[in-house]
């Protein structure tokens, strides 16, 4: 997701009522404590470890008060023994009483949880006598169907609090603004894919800079690179092409409710192709009058 909203069994009727809030969950340790402040911060209302069966309730007591529908958030994690079928089960309840429910799962690898967990001298919360990996492994397999069906997934892997707070409010500091907004990452894939794309775009089709002795030592946001890049055979038909395609996919994403989605584009290294690509493809979509931010995930590895 990945970036998810009104995926297969999704909720895309109910994301579009009026009444709606949002559900922080995730790996312990990705980030569920600084997204809650980030929420809050843009003047959300937030309740920190809501148990799952609690949710309604919490729905109930913020229309009493006449809170903003779009402005309430609540963060719940694994301690429950039964957290997935109480979480369903909740927002099953939700929907049925007509309120619009919307999931955020903050993930990150194992390593980097190990390293969050031993930073702070912490044990995992469901670890138990076992070691660290065990928690978090016992942790992925309880919170799979729950990443499989959010609506939003943000990696927290390489991001620090800075940028998790910025993130959260690239998604959440504008929600009157309509349509799509797109996160547009290149990356490359010796490093890995991207764990929260949607769509991913491979670009190792074109001939790599990386073997022009001057064009090495640059990137894709330098001019000469790309004006390499876009030069090649075939680099502007794809880019025609899969600005047509986006078109398409922007358009069923919002007739399912879907207001985020992550656009992985790829190279060898993620230096050179995929970075001046990906700038192509999100100066295309704005001038299309898309919500699109860039980033480049493994531009400076090499």
């Amino acid at each position: 997701m990945s970036t998810r909203e009104a995926e297969p069994g999704g909720r895309s009727e109910a994301a579009t009522s009026e009444r709606a809030f949002v559900i922080v969950t995730g790996m312990s340790g990705a980030g569920r404590s600084t997204a809650a402040k980030a929420l809050e911060d843009l003047g959300w209302f937030v309740i920190d470890n809501l148990p799952p069966g609690l949710l309604f309730a919490m729905a109930e007591e913020a229309g009493k008060v006449k809170l903003a529908a779009d402005k309430v958030a609540a963060v719940v994690d694994v301690r429950s023994l039964a957290f997935t079928t109480d979480l369903n089960a909740a927002i099953e309840e939700l929907e049925g009483r007509g309120v619009g429910v919307r999931v955020v799962f903050l993930e990150a690898s194992d390593e980097e949880l190990v390293r969050r967990f031993e930073n702070v001298r912490r044990p995992h919360p469901l670890q138990g006598e076992g070691r660290l990996v065990d928690g978090i492994t016992r942790e992925r397999g309880i919170l799979r169907e729950v990443r499989a069906n959010a609506d939003l997934v943000i990696d927290t892997s390489s991001h620090n609090v800075h940028d998790l707070r910025n993130k959260i409010v690239a998604y959440f500091g504008g929600e009157d603004r309509p349509g799509l907004r797109l996160n547009v990452v290149s990356f490359g894939f010796k490093y890995g894919l991207p764990v929260d794309a949607d769509l991913v775009v491979d670009c190792r089709f074109l001939p790599n800079p990386h073997w022009v002795p001057e064009l090495r030592p640059m990137n894709g946001l330098d001019p000469s690179v790309r004006d390499y890049v876009l030069g090649q055979p075939g680099a502007k038909e794809f880019l025609d092409a899969y600005e047509e395609v986006l078109q398409v996919v922007a358009a069923g994403y919002a007739r399912e409710g879907k207001s985020y989605a992550t656009l992985a584009v790829g190279c060898t290294g993620g230096k050179h192709r995929s970075v001046a690509m990906a700038e192509q493809v999100a100066a295309r979509l704005r001038d299309r009058g898309m919500e699109v931010q860039v980033s480049h995930r493994d531009v400076g590895r090499e």
